[in-house]
């Protein structure tokens, strides 16, 4: 138990003295992270207490009940408990902090500071649900995003309140491009999502990616060593915080990693709580989550405000038709497939274009840009087939004129498709690049 716990009552509201605890509950039941609990009568959601010595207290969430009995899940490990320990009902609901002293800070799921930078100012404690937006009042996608990254600007163009999977299997480079498009794009704010991620990532992302990004940055993190409710309610957090943002009249960048441990956090917790596994072990709740979390992105009702998402999913065992996958792609406005052959030639961002997709793309471009883009597309696909005849020397040159056009082509191609992580590229010269490759 570390003594971050003690800290955990200035999280709640500060205007309700002792007469806020309503009720007294005992332990039944202990299992790792989860509590069963009788005598409480506490909604979901509400908060509990845990007195485990004098100076050591835990908090608890009530995540459901059957009969009598009351289901708690804490956010830390517990040591320590045994049956009949008493637990304190609260009359509170989750609050953290949110506003604009957030930016340039790297926090915990509690909003916590993690970083040697102090206190937080400038913020205030609210809860973590927003007022749902009418769909008929969201403003439509139809301002292109500059990512930065080559491939995506001119083939996959992102747009301001889209969202987009960024999806493959382990050490592909999902972070890496991830960390590419945190420092390059063109954006007011940019909120991540470390969730079930390993702990030494932390540092590197922020030293490696983000440098002077940082200043415009909210970093919320819980780590694969964090407790299941902890590591949903830091995926939540992080995405009211971009709401608070948005609704703030900015454009913001929203980059979440991974989709899938947040997925396997609710499965752990659903399973916990008894609900029937279905594919893969995930219980019905994951597919009733995802989409309410996914779903609160997205473009404001007032002009300029958008929440452009990216969201990491980890494909296990390099299968893009895992069901979490399968899911995402489902609800998402678009993928970016990354493949483990082109990183194994040594090709980065191994951005797979032809698996890969915007659903947007071809209403916030221009005609020339999308005729460019497909017949890109189209030379990369046709080469690819051939790729082999080509190797053996099946091919004879002057066969076929026009596939004799795309071997010419390839070099420049395959320099577009490519990029250093440490090389900056715009929009606009990535169209025009494009238009040059395809009409030369």
């Amino acid at each position: 138990m570390t003594n971050q716990i003690m800290d955990i009552e200035k999280y709640l509201k500060t205007d309700v003295q002792e007469s806020r605890f309503l009720q007294y509950g005992k332990i039944f039941k202990a299992s790792n992270y989860l509590i069963e609990a009788t005598g409480l009568s506490a909604k979901i959601g509400t908060l509990c207490e845990i007195e485990i010595t004098q100076s050591e207290k835990a908090l608890l969430e009530v995540v459901g009940f059957k009969g009598d009995i009351t289901y708690l899940m804490a956010y830390e490990e517990l040591t320590g408990l045994s049956p009949n320990f008493e637990i304190k009902q609260l009359n509170e609901f989750r609050q953290s902090p949110m506003g604009f002293g957030l930016l340039g800070r790297v926090i915990d799921s509690y909003g916590r500071p993690l970083d040697a930078l102090g206190k937080l100012k400038d913020v205030v404690n609210m809860p973590f649900s927003t007022a749902k937006i009418n769909p008929l009042e969201k403003s439509r996608i139809s301002v292109p995003l500059d990512l930065g990254v080559k491939a995506i600007n001119g083939l996959l163009t992102v747009g301001e309140g889209q969202r987009i999977g960024l999806m493959a299997g382990s050490g592909v480079g999902k972070s890496v491009l991830m960390g590419m498009i945190a420092k390059y794009s063109k954006v007011d704010i940019i909120v991540i999502a470390l969730i079930g991620e390993r702990s030494r990532e932390v540092k590197e992302f922020i030293e490696d990616n983000l440098g002077s990004a940082l200043s415009k940055t909210v970093m919320v993190v819980s780590s694969a060593d964090s407790s299941p409710l902890n590591r949903i309610q830091a995926a939540e957090y992080a995405t009211s915080i971009a709401e608070y943002f948005r609704d703030s009249n900015k454009r913001v960048l929203f980059l979440m990693d991974s989709v899938s441990r947040y997925a396997q956090a609710i499965r752990e917790l659903g399973l916990a709580l008894g609900e029937p596994p279905t594919t893969k072990g995930y219980p019905p709740s994951v597919f009733t989550k995802l989409p309410k979390l996914i779903e609160r992105v997205g473009n404001g009702t007032q002009k300029g405000s958008s929440i452009t998402a990216i969201y990491t999913v980890l494909a296990e065992s390099d299968d893009i038709q895992d069901p979490i996958v399968d899911c995402a792609r489902s609800i998402l406005d678009g993928h970016i497939v990354l493949s483990r052959r082109l990183v194994e030639v040594g090709h980065f961002p191994a951005i797979d274009i032809e698996q890969s997709i915007s659903r947007v793309m071809n209403s916030i471009i221009s005609p020339e840009h999308l005729q460019a883009a497909r017949l890109f597309k189209r030379y990369y696909s046709q080469y690819m087939k051939q790729k082999d005849f080509i190797s053996l020397g099946a091919y004879q040159a002057g066969s076929d004129p026009e596939f004799d056009k795309i071997i010419k082509k390839m070099p420049e191609i395959t320099k577009f498709l490519q990029q250093m992580v440490s090389e900056k590229s715009t929009f606009e010269n990535d169209v025009q690049n494009l238009k040059t490759i395809i009409n030369s």
